[in-house]
């Protein structure tokens, strides 16, 4: 009789995922009939990862583990971290990174970069390398950090073993592809990595629920947060999680696939001159036109793609499209049914569907503790609805949660950035105007749940009080029991001059730098073209004029804050 222990058929795997373990836990079993491995000598390599969220370091640990496989001994490192590397030893040097903002590093890349770009950097000639570049095409200034490392790397010498690969924000299957190849080139063949003796790596089992395989989460609660007269929509979202295994910390965002708007997709079907039941080829094989429109592809941003298909099919739309300037003031508030307008004639289904890209979820900040609210995550989202050329539109997940959700495909985005300090005692300050405030509802949910007792600093800010002082109950109830250390609020439109929240920063600057100089970790959570900026700007004036220090030495103040990850942004 066997001793070996197998899966049952009632387990909840599939056949293939019962039949791997069921192998993999024989083969385990039996391991001791195995011949010992012969000890071979791994070439060291360094991923080197920059990373605004957390996405990037998760795919550099991932790169590591099968680099692990063939051969390599890996070493993940944070760009903040540069300094502890060897420069003048490593011969092997994987970059991943994102952009963030206008072309700008991530939080953990700055003093990096700022160093790479400086004549202090040394000479790479003996260093092979490649870039992995994460962003999104919605910006103009795409995967630009990942693009000047890339250049950078190479105007120091070193060697590109592999082209960097610039991946949207459908990064997987790109990514899986470069990092294959990256380890390939740098270990000179696919045979050379067969021939290596080091053990096989269980094949990894996907999470039941994933970003490829989405829990159907049930909405619970949709409420409305601005009050009449607002210039903003904003609402509160109640997802219900119970069943699913998916399991978030406070500070992770919530993935969220969403659906087109039916009037939307019933306008592309018009200029089409369809009915939507047409066949059409997707990623998920055969699907009628309607669905693939609706569910599956962004309908909205063209791609250069579908404008250059467009220009060949129309000679006004060619003369547009030749002179970016033009071409970039004519896309200003238009989406693809607007290209279809121009064209004289309709595109067939299956020349038409293979020019727009997949549908990309939509992440939001997790706005609840799963400690409050077990079996259930929240949002704070603002819903985008706008009138341009003649047409309503709005945002494609913002108006699916706000008008047509019953439920929605989730996944959790973890966050490796965006954290709670590991101490309770450790007091924090918070800057989130508008729906930026929505992590930080999470934190202080957190913190109340756990009885922490380090105090915590809220600062929030929007248009009008009356009508934008998003979750005030609930504020002023943290404030009043003590939960709130300090609430300071900036309401840009209740008074003639405009005051934002980093002005109230600067008002209590004394207090502000006495809480970092006492260890308080500094948060900051929402736009990234402006606030974010102005806060950063804000905050090295309080360490400049309070501190007593010189701008260089409040830039380095704030470089050692975000290295010792008391600085964190999550913006967007």
């Amino acid at each position: 009789m066997s001793n070996i222990p197998f899966i049952p058929e009632t387990a909840p795997f599939t056949a293939e995922q019962r039949q791997w373990l069921n192998g993999f836990l024989a083969g385990m079993f039996s391991s001791s009939k195995l011949p010992a491995e012969t000890p071979t000598s791994r070439e060291p390599l360094v991923l080197l990862y920059g990373s605004q969220t957390g996405t990037t370091e998760g795919l550099a640990k991932r790169a590591a583990k099968e680099a692990s496989r063939h051969g390599f001994d890996p070493k993940v490192v944070g760009m903040d971290k540069y300094q502890s590397i060897a420069w003048e030893k490593e011969s092997n040097v994987l970059v991943l990174t994102s952009t963030y903002g206008d072309g700008e590093p991530p939080d953990n890349a700055q003093a990096f970069w700022e160093w790479l770009a400086s004549d202090a950097a040394p000479r790479l000639e003996h260093v092979r390398y490649g870039v992995l570049a994460l962003g999104d095409t919605n910006y103009p200034a795409f995967c630009e950090f990942g693009k000047k490392c890339d250049a950078r790397f190479a105007a120091l010498g070193a060697r590109r073993a592999v082209e960097r690969r610039d991946c949207d924000t459908d990064y997987e299957t790109p990514a899986s592809e470069w990092t294959h190849s990256a380890i390939s080139a740098l270990k000179g063949s696919s045979d050379s990595m067969r021939n290596v003796a080091a053990a096989p790596a269980p094949k990894q089992i996907e999470t039941v629920f994933s970003r490829k395989n989405p829990f159907t989460a049930k909405l619970n609660a949709n409420i409305l947060l601005t009050g009449s007269g607002s210039q903003k929509e904003v609402r509160h979202f109640e997802l219900a999680l119970s069943g699913s295994g998916l399991e978030y910390e406070v500070g992770d965002a919530l993935g969220i696939y969403p659906t087109n708007a039916p009037f939307v997709v019933e306008r592309i079907l018009k200029l089409l001159g369809c009915d939507g039941e047409e066949a059409v080829q997707s990623t998920l094989g055969e699907l009628p036109l309607r669905l693939a429109l609706s569910r599956h592809l962004d309908v909205t941003k063209p791609t250069n793609e579908l404008l250059a298909a467009a220009a060949q099919r129309s000679a006004a739309f060619a003369q547009i499209f030749a002179d970016k300037a033009a071409l970039k003031s004519w896309l200003y508030g238009r989406e693809v049914a607007d290209v279809l307008a121009e064209l004289p004639s309709s595109i067939a289904p299956a020349d038409f569907v293979p020019l727009l890209r997949k549908m990309a979820p939509r992440l939001y900040s997790i706005s609840s503790s799963p400690k409050a609210h077990p079996g259930e995550v929240h949002l704070t989202v603002g819903i985008v609805r706008y009138e341009s050329h003649g047409v309503l539109r709005g945002g494609v997940c913002s108006t699916f949660l706000a008008d047509r959700a019953v439920d929605a495909p989730v996944f959790i985005q973890p966050s490796h950035g965006f954290k709670l300090p590991s101490s309770g005692d450790t007091p924090i300050i918070m800057v989130g105007p508008g729906t930026g405030i929505a992590p930080f509802r999470a934190f202080v949910e957190e913190r109340i749940a756990t009885g922490t007792t380090g105090a915590n600093w809220l600062f929030f800010g929007d248009q009008r009080r009356a009508t934008d002082f998003l979750y005030e109950e609930t504020l002023t109830t943290w404030l009043r029991d003590g939960h709130l250390a300090r609430l300071d609020l900036a309401f840009s439109r209740d008074q003639t001059e405009k005051i934002y929240v980093q002005h109230r920063m600067l008002e209590q600057a004394s207090e502000l730098w006495e809480w970092l100089e006492a260890g308080a970790h500094f948060y900051v959570c929402g736009d990234a073209a402006r606030m974010a900026k102005d806060v950063d700007a804000a905050l090295h004036q309080v360490i400049e004029t309070t501190g007593g220090k010189s701008p260089e030495d409040a830039a380095a103040y704030v470089t050692k804050l975000k290295s010792d990850k008391r600085y964190q942004r999550d913006v967007y």
